[in-house]
């Protein structure tokens, strides 16, 4: 009898197992999902990477530092980028970081995140969603946590912002490994910096393996700080482009409001 029982159990946890590891099901068949963001507020996303999403038929989230002074200068700019189907994300109002960490001296006094409490970073995080609605008249949107950083003056401040946005992204890391585990209140993003077109595509046929999906972060493109070349960045987009029946590329808003209702 024992015997028995045991075999049921092994046949029980094997197909336990078999459903755990189903691939998740993408839109139209695809093998995997790709989110291209660009953080910071910066010319180059609006110069170099928007045209050449637009030319590829590409929509992207573009997270907005919203006292950037570029904010202000090409406000229209801006405008037309969400009025084109791309996403705009909020990243806070000043781009606070923790300034103790290692590596950090370039942190600002005022925008210290250690000398700030959760609640005032709350504040102002809405409030720079009061703002972005004024520039796109979205209600459902993103957010990035600066630095990666989760704590303001000593104290975890996501948490707080869970139902102010349908996701957030808060770990730099590798590609989602299984989309069941996925945290949607702390997804990890790959920032490139200096990668060629190859290792970017490279990663994306890696998520089709998984069959998950990959979240790129960007900053600079060909140009500005913690920048990835503009050839390196037509090449993976061309790709994508090639491939959109193997890869879905959209707006991280909108490949999560899939990812929740899934």
């Amino acid at each position: 009898m024992q015997k028995i029982y045991l075999v049921l159990v092994c046949v029980w946890l094997t197909g336990a197992g078999s459903v755990a590891a189903k691939p998740f099901s993408w839109p139209h068949g695809a093998k995997a999902a790709v989110s291209l963001a660009y953080d910071d507020t910066l010319a180059s996303q609006l110069d170099v990477a928007l045209p050449a999403l637009n030319a590829q038929g590409l929509k992207a989230s573009f997270y907005l530092q919203l006292s950037s002074p570029l904010l202000t200068a090409r406000l229209s700019d801006w405008r037309t980028a969400a009025a084109q189907g791309h996403e705009l994300g909020n990243h806070t109002l000043f781009h606070q970081c923790s300034a103790g960490k290692p590596g950090r001296d370039w942190v600002a006094a005022e925008n210290n995140l250690d000398t700030i409490s959760a609640v005032q970073l709350v504040q102002q995080i809405r409030l720079a969603n009061s703002m972005l609605f004024a520039i796109d008249g979205k209600t459902e949107r993103t957010f990035t946590a600066p630095c990666g950083d989760e704590l303001a003056g000593g104290q975890p401040y996501l948490p707080l912002i869970y139902s102010d946005f349908v996701a957030i992204k808060a770990k730099t890391g590798a590609i989602v490994a299984d989309m069941a585990q996925l945290n949607v209140h702390a997804v990890e993003v790959i920032a490139p910096v200096g990668s060629s077109g190859a290792e970017l595509i490279a990663l994306v046929k890696q998520a089709a393996q998984y069959g998950t999906m990959v979240n790129f972060t960007f900053h600079g493109i060909g140009g500005d700080h913690l920048s990835v070349s503009a050839d390196a960045h037509a090449e993976l987009l061309a790709y994508l482009a090639a491939n959109r029946n193997t890869y879905w590329t959209d707006t991280f808003l909108n490949i999560m409001q899939y990812v929740k209702a899934n």
